[in-house]
């Protein structure tokens, strides 16, 4: 299955889900019980369990996204998002072993609380995220061009295949 591309102009926000059509295409791909591992101060129209480190964030929890999953005993997921900080997904290039270990175990945790047949719905640099040595399969890829000298953000499907 070759993964289709959607191209959406918007505008650019620091809060990457309160831009209408970025949240619309969000909602519109999630599936069944959504966990939002970053969720920021904006509400889905989802069935969806809320976790930010940010105490200021609209949240259900507000553990580091690692030690959510680690901890969480509630069931797993239909969909999983994942829409770092964007300071976190820059501080790549300036300590790459340490956020590529971290995000290596979380994309690992990832996989334990995700149903079979799950998504999950990465925002980033990258079209592929969880890759096929997880198991996933690439559905879907949103690219939202925010126009003048802003980069476009990427977002990718990916569903667990077993």
């Amino acid at each position: 299955m070759k993964a289709t591309i959607d191209h959406i102009r918007c505008p650019l926000h620091p809060h990457t889900l309160s831009v209408r059509p970025i949240r619309r295409w969000v909602e519109d791909h999630c599936e069944g019980s959504v966990l939002n591992l970053f969720a920021g101060r904006t509400r889905l129209d989802v069935d969806e369990i809320r976790n930010d480190a940010d105490h200021d964030a609209d949240a259900d929890f507000h553990l580091d996204a690692l030690e959510f999953l680690e901890r969480w005993q509630g069931g797993p997921f239909d969909t999983i998002l994942l829409d770092p900080l964007s300071s976190i997904r820059k501080s790549e290039n300036a300590d790459q072993t340490r956020v590529a270990r971290y995000f290596r175990a979380l994309k690992d945790a990832i996989v334990k609380q995700l149903k079979p047949a799950g998504k999950v719905i990465t925002f980033g640099y990258h079209t592929i995220v969880m890759g096929k040595g997880r198991g996933f399969e690439l559905e879907k890829i949103g690219v939202f061009s925010h126009g003048g000298a802003a980069h476009d953000t990427i977002a990718s499907v990916e569903r667990y295949q077993l």
